[in-house]
């Protein structure tokens, strides 16, 4: 029989292993609850109340929106409607990002194709104004035809991206490695739909049809349940208290790393984590992502 001193081991060791969960389901709100137009506003329609909005792409301008806080830390999401079609050259962009010189962001962004080629999802994350982490991904689904979830959730432990809830992208905190985390740099929410053809679709070498146009981006949800805090701001006023702040946050599950390697094996096309060519030693946050 064990001894009481045991038991005591045991039942501490118990009560300090955390078990990780998904992210608690997003509430729906109307756009102008969380957001407002930032330009080309006659190339926005509200639908439904404002529970539905359009952004409008046309060969004159596209347009965007921008959250009417600014937050550190917590979960975002968006239902979103991609342009369907032959959209290459277009991009779609939601995304969270700091406004200084040494800028952090965290993107989600969706790179237009021609008709019968799958779109591309590129996600990235920015710390100091440094960039140079694109992983790409083709969609499991026809993302033009329905509206599908985009999800992020940032803690101070980690920031992961989700696709209906799966986990399609990990990037830990590896401050004690020397990699920058974003931490300490309120962000804004955005969103644009614009001409990218310069770059977007094979590097540039295709060009956007105006033909097709308008290209036309539809959103629901307007989801923000994080952190507000002025542009000044450089810690949380309730950091340790909000739920995605808990230790069942500070990492994926078993279940959710099983969904993303099967997102990296199946869908992945492209990671920076192992472009020998850009990066010969690979980066000292990929081997703790558990992202490769």
């Amino acid at each position: 029989m064990a001894s009481p001193l045991a038991l005591i081991a045991l039942f501490l060791m118990a009560s300090s292993m955390v078990m990780a969960i998904p992210p608690r389901k997003a509430i729906d709100v109307p756009f102008g609850r969380n957001y407002v137009p930032t330009w080309a506003f006659d190339h926005q329609k509200q639908i439904n109340g404002g529970s539905e909005l359009q952004l409008i792409l046309d060969k004159y301008t596209g347009t965007g929106f921008q959250s009417k806080g600014s937050y550190l830390f917590g979960h975002f999401s968006m239902h979103i409607k991609l342009p369907a079609g032959d959209t290459a050259g277009v991009v779609t962009a939601y995304y969270l990002s700091s406004t200084n010189n040494e800028h952090d962001e965290i993107d989600f962004e969706f790179l237009g194709n021609r008709t019968g080629q799958p779109p591309i999802l590129q996600t990235n994350v920015f710390t100091g104004g440094k960039g140079n982490r694109e992983q790409r991904i083709y969609l499991w689904f026809d993302p033009s035809q329905a509206y599908h979830t985009y999800s992020i959730l940032w803690n101070l432990y980690q920031i992961v991206f989700f696709v209906d809830n799966i986990p399609i992208r990990v990037f830990k905190n590896a401050k004690d490695l020397g990699v920058r985390f974003p931490f300490n740099q309120p962000m804004k929410l955005y969103s644009s739909l614009w001409n990218a053809d310069d770059w977007a679709t094979r590097g540039g070498l295709e060009k956007t049809n105006w033909a097709n146009a308008p290209f036309i981006a539809s959103y629901r949800g307007f989801h923000i349940d994080g952190c507000q805090a002025s542009v000044e701001a450089k810690y949380c006023a309730t950091q340790g208290r909000m739920w995605w702040d808990q230790n069942e946050f500070r990492d994926l599950d078993a279940e959710q790393y099983r969904r993303l390697k099967w997102v990296r094996m199946k869908w992945t096309i492209y990671n920076y984590c192992t472009d020998r060519s850009r990066f010969p030693v690979m980066p000292a946050e990929c081997k703790r992502d558990r992202d490769v």
